[in-house]
């Protein structure tokens, strides 16, 4: 495995901590959850965001399999004491756990980082360690969604200026990936100068660069474009299109001068060749309502399996729109290792799931275990740290455990 006798302690709930934990986890290194007497609330997340009762939560098994879960009260000494040996003892303390939590709990960097020299400290905030709002609440869909301008450059202009609306840890995810790149950077230092160090990773300041193309030309040439209107397009070659069938496809001619004497041709249009309104890039950005009017007639002429062939035979390039259903059965997300199967618990049947973003020639990443129940594996970490069975039994006494 990949990251094979790396030592991962997670403190970590709901989303972006946690994501990353995850990966680290199909990656082979050992990540051990400490949770709460009451758990990470995406356990239960359809009952905490919106009161409905649904027993799996499908995004908690994605971000938390493979892991180990232990069961601590932070806010008893003794349970605080084993989770810092067990920091003490770790590669990677991974945390999502807002400032003021870590200070209480004397588990934030400042306070560890002299008795832990060569930890890796993975922090996971809204928006950053410094700064005026650095212990706002924020959750994806405001720090990285709202606040990084993204919310508004997505919105449609026929929306009037409302925001367009996010879908679930969409934010999140990505911010996990910045973490786990900015964890693997720094064990890499580690190799060369023994030294661990905080990695800051921020949901703010990974929607902004997700977003840098707009907020650099903002910056540089004082230029806001926004989504628009589809058929107002800056590219007409380079937009969704409705076939004949009723399905969409998204047309990837982003090279207009390249690839509109292979659109015409594909569409037996090659009348629109001697059209002075179409006849160069800019001509046809200028006249871009007109353009997909045409456009559009044309894609409604054939049902998508027709108009994808012409295409190919003409090497112009295009992609499905496809619903979350279609994507379960894409041939091609299948073959890359999009979706996974990890073993079932008691000799069930194997888990389908979504599989981590990164594969590797020589390390196997596929999930090796579901999600763990709440506190299933607190007693067994435990006692491999050397905890005895009569503090076990005072600290399950004490309700420390769960």
């Amino acid at each position: 495995m990949l990251l094979a006798g790396v030592k991962v302690v997670e403190m970590g709930v709901w989303v972006a901590g946690p994501a990353a934990g995850g990966v680290m986890a199909d990656w082979g290194a050992d990540v051990v959850k400490i949770e709460p007497p009451q758990g990470d609330p995406m356990r239960n997340v359809f009952q905490a965001l919106a009161g409905i009762d649904i027993p799996s939560s499908p995004p908690f098994n994605v971000d938390n399999r493979g892991k180990r879960s232990v069961v601590l009260d932070l806010n008893q000494p003794e349970a605080r004491e084993i989770a810092l040996q067990m920091i003490r003892e770790a590669d990677v303390f991974l945390t999502n756990f807002r400032r003021q939590a870590l200070e209480r709990h004397r588990l934030d960097y400042a306070s560890i980082k002299d008795e832990c020299p060569r930890l890796v400290y993975g922090h996971v905030t809204g928006y950053g360690q410094e700064g005026p709002d650095r212990d706002r609440a924020g959750y994806d869909i405001g720090s990285f969604w709202a606040r990084s301008g993204i919310a508004h450059l997505l919105a449609s202009a026929d929306a009037d200026g409302e925001p367009a609306p996010s879908r679930g840890g969409f934010g999140d995810h990505i911010t996990a990936i910045t973490c786990l790149a900015g964890i693997m950077g720094a064990l890499y230092a580690r190799e060369r100068t023994g030294e661990g160090q905080l990695v800051d990773a921020a949901l703010l300041r990974s929607g902004i660069y997700t977003v840098g193309w707009d907020i650099s030309q903002q910056i540089e040439l004082g230029l806001t474009m926004s989504a628009g209107r589809r058929t107002e397009s800056i590219i007409p070659t380079a937009s969704s299109f409705k076939a004949g069938d009723g399905r969409w496809l998204w047309l990837l001619g982003v090279e207009a001068e390249r690839h509109w004497p292979r659109l015409v041709e594909a569409l037996d249009r090659e009348d629109l060749h001697e059209e002075p309104r179409f006849k160069d890039a800019a001509s046809r950005r200028e006249n871009a309502r007109e353009l997909m009017a045409i456009l559009d007639a044309e894609f409604a002429k054939r049902p998508l399996d027709e108009l994808t062939r012409r295409f190919d035979e003409v090497d112009l390039w295009w992609a499905p729109v496809q619903t979350p259903a279609e994507v379960l059965e894409d041939p091609q997300a299948l073959a890359s290792g999009a979706i996974v199967e990890i073993p079932g618990r008691n000799g069930e049947a194997p888990i389908r799931t979504v599989g981590s973003p990164v594969r590797f020639s020589k390390a196997d990443v596929t999930p090796r275990s579901r999600s763990p129940e709440l506190g299933e594996h607190t007693e067994e970490v435990l006692r491999e740290r050397g905890v005895g069975e009569e503090q076990i039994d005072r600290l399950r006494a004490a309700g420390a455990l769960g």
